[in-house]
């Protein structure tokens, strides 16, 4: 089991490095002489799908709480 959570946050730092990099990437774009908008719709639908990939993940590592 510990294997398994290691493996997640494992996978969530590097899913959150990648989200970064797409910040950077967006924000280039923006800044750019030459905006391409469907470039921006391609790394903001990336950044849209790894954010909920994310929270599954984060979402994973929560104890089960019976209410």
């Amino acid at each position: 089991m510990d294997l398994e959570i290691e493996a997640i946050k494992a996978k969530i730092n590097q899913l959150k490095a990648e989200h970064r990099t797409l910040d950077e990437d967006i924000r280039r774009l923006e800044e750019g002489a030459t905006f391409n908008p469907i470039e921006m719709q391609r790394l903001k639908r990336r950044k849209l799908a790894l954010k909920d990939l994310l929270a599954r993940l984060e979402s994973k590592l929560l104890p089960d709480i019976i209410a």
